[in-house]
């Protein structure tokens, strides 16, 4: 949703500065319509809001970045699709029950480079949510992505994903066609699979529903994107009974891309603009298309065995031990 200026609403942490934008909009609006020198009041305004800026956007707890990766207007998969990627030809269909819509997929081109994209769709409005299932695909998703993967090393392309979903459908249906044995399924083909993947979590990482097209040569992380087991109000609902505990857990859970970086479960923090990604759509594509790029680039160097021994020994390695 955008405000009556067409900017992102703000979020809660972000009404200071939305509110010093609507003085100095104000202000603006006043000098030119009265014709009046109010240069210095602006400058001291706009120095004002930088400095409100610098301090909030500098310091963003885990929590803040969770609100950030669920803004209705950050882009989804099929906005950087449509942006950073061409000739995108959709695929339908898992051939044993039917089409998901959350899990959109297909061939297309990457600066001119051939793959396989998959990954989830959100919606922005109750409509688009209700086809897309807000993001959580069902069995026939999961199903549906690994025939493009499969697809993907048959014709020796990689294969891109974009990941953003709360987590797997949790639904009856969904238990009922094995959404368990879908995703263990993925999991088991993608490590052996002979082409190259490389993931990117664009928006919310939420377990396996995740992590069912997350295992990757390169797993990349954009900035404010989280990656975790559960999501923060799950935990809180476990740990402390109350979701209003989601903050602390959150913190505590270590799911943004700087705290997973630093565990090595992350092969790259993809930066975004000040604010997040819906602030400037475009230059977050422009960072993600050039992150994909280079890792794509790096792994066509290597054979499909050194591929295939890389991947085993990533997710061998991965991680923080304690004795």
């Amino acid at each position: 949703m955008n405000d009556s200026s067409g900017r992102p609403q703000p979020l809660d942490f972000e009404k200071p500065i939305a509110e010093l934008e609507g003085e100095l909009g104000d202000m603006r609006e006043k000098a030119r319509s009265q014709e009046i020198d109010l240069s210095t009041e602006i400058a001291a305004l706009e120095a004002k809001l930088a400095e409100v800026r610098n301090s909030i956007y500098e310091n963003l707890t885990p929590w803040q970045r969770v609100q950030i990766a669920r803004h209705v207007n950050r882009p989804f998969m099929l906005d950087y699709l449509n942006e950073a990627f061409d000739d995108f030809c959709e695929l339908h269909g898992d051939r044993l029950v039917g089409d998901d819509q959350a899990m959109p997929g297909g061939f297309a081109l990457l600066d001119g480079r051939r793959c396989v994209v998959i990954g989830h769709q959100k919606g922005r409005n109750t409509k688009e949510n209700l086809e897309r299932n807000f993001g959580s695909a069902h069995p026939e998703g999961y199903r549906k992505a690994l025939r493009l993967m499969k697809l993907a090393e048959k014709f020796r392309i990689p294969v891109v994903s974009l990941i953003d979903t709360p987590g797997a459908f949790p639904g009856i249906g969904a238990e009922e066609r094995n959404i368990a044995e879908a995703i263990a399924r993925n999991l088991r083909e993608m490590m052996n699979l002979r082409t190259p993947i490389v993931v990117a979590v664009v928006g919310e990482g939420g377990s396996g529903g995740a992590l069912g097209v997350g295992v990757a040569d390169r797993i990349l992380m954009l900035e404010n994107a989280y990656y975790s087991v559960i999501s923060p109000e799950g935990c809180a609902a476990i740990l402390w009974k109350h979701r209003k505990h989601a903050p602390e857990a959150a913190e505590a859970m270590k799911l943004t891309a700087e705290d997973l970086a630093g565990m090595s479960l992350i092969d790259e923090v993809v930066p975004e603009p000040r604010g997040g990604a819906h602030h400037d759509v475009r230059s977050a594509t422009g960072n993600l298309k050039t992150a994909l790029i280079s890792h794509i680039d790096e792994l066509a160097d290597l054979s499909e065995e050194e591929m295939l021994n890389a991947r085993y020994e990533k997710f061998r390695q991965a991680g923080q031990w304690a004795e």
